[in-house]
């Protein structure tokens, strides 16, 4: 993997080797066809990093009916991963079936940008949400001293699928949008013929618009 800019959205995930706590993968070929969620944490042992890695599990089956796979990063040794998960089972009755990750030298970390500059190895609580094709399509950075809304990574992802297959967008909030409740909506226009086609169909009922740049689509 040779040194080159940090990967962001629409790129295609760089192809990693990775060592993990159910073994060796090649990222993103082990994921091709089904999504995947990577997701990097502080620390093994630690508070946050332990409420996190739960939450994840528990909405493992929500995630599983996306089609979709989650994997945790940590520049630690994969011993370390593997302790850590006999404690979350033996102290809190919760087994993580998800790899971890133990990216001991930083490579792959580094390479996605994980590592903040003031936390010297550590890295940061970034998600990466990898379509079934490889490519980067939705990317999240918190801080250390805030916990992640596992929630919230379930409903972007939902959102990017039916999005990608309704050729919509998706509102503030969704599916829950204070104006437009569960629908979506229609790209904008891009030429002024389109617009006037846009507002024609609005006019006639064909559409739900406020106006011509704003028309609503029915979830289906």
């Amino acid at each position: 993997m040779t040194e080159e800019r940090v990967p962001f959205i629409g790129d295609h995930f760089p192809k990693s080797f990775v060592h993990t706590t159910y073994g060796d993968l090649v990222l993103p070929d082990a994921y091709k066809g089904r999504w995947f969620i990577l997701f990097s944490h502080p620390g093994d042992f630690t508070p946050v990093c332990t409420t996190e890695f739960v939450a994840f599990q528990k909405l493992m089956p929500e995630f599983q009916k996306l089609n979709t796979a989650l994997i945790g990063l940590s520049v630690e040794q994969v011993f370390s991963h593997i302790k850590w998960v006999e404690w979350i089972r033996d102290h809190l009755d919760v087994q993580i079936t998800f790899p971890i990750i133990a990216d001991g030298l930083g490579t792959l970390a580094k390479h996605l940008g994980m590592i903040h500059p003031t936390m010297g190895a550590r890295t940061v609580r970034s998600v990466y949400i990898v379509d079934p094709e490889g490519i980067i399509r939705l990317m999240l950075t918190y801080p250390e001293s805030v916990g992640r809304n596992i929630y919230e990574i379930l409903r972007a992802l939902q959102a990017l699928q039916v999005t990608d297959a309704q050729h919509a967008a998706s509102p503030a909030n969704w599916p829950h949008n204070e104006l437009i409740g569960s629908n979506l909506i229609y790209p904008p226009p891009r030429t002024i013929p389109e617009a006037e086609e846009r507002l024609k169909q609005s006019q006639e009922g064909e559409l739900s618009c406020y106006d011509w740049w704003f028309c609503v689509k029915k979830l289906e």
